[in-house]
């Protein structure tokens, strides 16, 4: 007798953080809702956040009892792979940024714990671009076969919607407020500069105040729903992304699939995400920053083509493709 239980797939997510996290809480849901016939996902959202060691060990112990035929981690609760079924789990890992910590004995605690006992205990592992890919293989050692690129699908809410660009005062959109979204740079890149930033996000004090010296037009807002973020993308000129580190770059797929000029970051995964529909820049060289503005406010041809090539590079990231190349990956695990 053929057994017609569809395969289940339980999608491990972080609780999401107060402030930040605009789109990837959203990413793993959509794939959770479009995987074909054949496949039921279910969505484990971790009861508490991500801090403290109890906390963590809840979360873990927690996903012992939710787990499926596919256990799928979307990133950054990597923990939770030391307590699940090796043979049954798929780890993505969205960023590496962590490393990036100022001390030493806390980045060893990371590795071990976020990068090297997880990737161990997986079956297999995703990036969300191979600049990740490959700054995991730089503090893990792995087959480099185990680990698969996939990239992060744009929801199908993010639609062209045409509107004459402002170039008296264009509207800049800014999603982050991160350390490493560089808005420090940035405010210095704008000053003097005839434009209005829109921030979505907890904005530090110390870029709150740099705006206000340098007399920046700017407006700030956080804790927004995602209807509420697709219709900053609609009422804005300019989306910038110069981060001076991003494991994928969400906001550039987004503003290309709406219809909107981007300035980002050339190094990383920026450049990877973006191909040719995005102006690039150093982030680390506010001159360049703010050469890049002006060229994107003056030029009005060149415009044209970065908001045209955007709308080509966004069907590498629709949200069907990204779930099939799962569901290839959940076949793989669940047929061996």
């Amino acid at each position: 007798m053929m057994n017609n239980k569809p395969i289940k797939v339980v999608f491990f997510n972080r609780k999401p953080r107060q402030y930040g996290n605009f789109s990837v809480e959203f990413v793993y849901n959509t794939i959770c809702e479009l995987l074909p016939s054949g496949f039921e996902g279910i969505k484990a959202v971790a009861t508490f956040e991500s801090q403290g060691f109890w906390r963590r060990l809840y979360i873990a112990l927690e996903a012992i009892f939710r787990q499926g035929d596919v256990n799928h981690i979307t990133g950054d609760i990597h923990f939770v792979a030391s307590f699940l079924a090796k043979r049954r789990t798929i780890l993505t890992i969205l960023d590496i940024g962590f490393m990036g910590h100022p001390s030493a004995l806390a980045r060893a605690i990371l590795q071990f714990f976020w990068l090297t006992v997880p990737v161990k205990r997986a079956r297999l592992v995703t990036t969300i671009s191979q600049a990740t890919k490959n700054e995991v293989l730089k503090h893990v050692r792995c087959d480099p076969n185990k680990i698969k690129v996939i990239h992060v699908p744009i929801s199908d809410n993010f639609r062209p919607q045409p509107k004459p660009f402002c170039k008296e005062k264009p509207i800049i959109l800014q999603l982050g407020c991160a350390p490493n979204k560089n808005l420090e740079r940035l405010a210095e890149a704008l000053r003097g500069l005839s434009c209005h930033l829109e921030v979505v996000g907890k904005l530090p004090e110390a870029v709150e105040a740099k705006l206000k010296a340098y007399q920046i037009s700017y407006h700030v807002s956080w804790n927004l729903s995602q209807a509420e973020v697709e219709q900053k993308y609609r009422d804005c000129d300019i989306v910038t992304l110069i981060s001076t580190y991003e494991g994928f770059g969400m906001p550039i797929v987004e503003a290309n699939a709406v219809g909107r000029v981007v300035i980002t970051g050339n190094i990383l995964s920026m450049p990877e995400v973006a191909a040719d529909a995005a102006h690039l820049v150093d982030p680390y060289d506010v001159a360049q920053i703010r050469a890049g503005f002006e060229k994107i406010i003056t030029d009005d041809g060149y415009r044209a083509q970065l908001i045209a090539n955007g709308f080509v590079n966004r069907q590498r990231f629709t949200p069907h493709l990204i779930t099939e190349q799962h569901a290839e990956l959940y076949r793989e695990i669940t047929q061996r």
